[in-house]
């Protein structure tokens, strides 16, 4: 069995062959992001990178995020989220709550203020309907800041929001109407 340490190490790099480079180990993912198990651990061995069924079971029960599935029948393993290589996941369109949330370092906020959200490198723009866990995600990258992403708004005027497997609300672009900054406090103060 994996310890915590080395669920981590498996679980960045199962994050950066499943997300980013499926290259990196020789594998091609489908359309919608899917990867056979057998093909995936056998490529990840002959790249000197062994993880055994039970290791890769253990990363994807136990990540927190969730950010790994298996297809029903268990025979092929994804992202959830997260892909900067072209995947069509196959969510559909989902009514988001009327706020959302997304953590950054408060060093981007000025340039967000003026061009808003945009996926950058990945796909698409990740929000939170919890904004704990964007500041959480935006202390990754310094000082953080909470934005408030007028969903319900967004929605109103057209704009589709799709739910991930593991609960993050993806959409295309969040303009800057649709942004404002959290209270210093926390998102619930005034």
């Amino acid at each position: 069995m994996l310890d915590e340490k080395q669920t981590v190490k498996v679980s960045k790099f199962l994050s950066l062959v499943l997300r980013h480079n499926p290259q990196a180990v020789g594998v091609t993912l489908d359309e919608a992001g899917w990867v056979g198990v057998d093909e995936l651990l056998a490529a990840c061995a002959a790249h000197g990178r062994r993880i055994s069924r039970a290791d890769l079971d253990h990363v994807v029960a136990t990540n927190n995020k969730r950010r790994f599935a298996y297809s029903l029948d268990g025979r092929r393993i994804r992202a959830s989220q997260g892909h900067s290589v072209p995947v069509e996941l196959g969510l559909p369109a989902t009514a988001p709550p009327d706020v959302l949330y997304h953590g950054t370092a408060a060093a981007a906020w000025p340039l967000i203020r003026q061009e808003g959200l945009r996926p950058m490198s990945r796909q698409d723009v990740h929000l939170s309907a919890a904004p704990g866990t964007a500041l959480r995600v935006g202390a990754r990258h310094g000082r953080p800041v909470v934005l408030v992403v007028d969903a319900a708004g967004m929605a109103a005027a057209g704009h589709a929001f799709r739910v991930s497997d593991n609960g993050v609300w993806l959409t295309d672009a969040v303009p800057p109407r649709w942004l404002r900054q959290a209270p210093q406090g926390g998102p619930g103060r005034r």
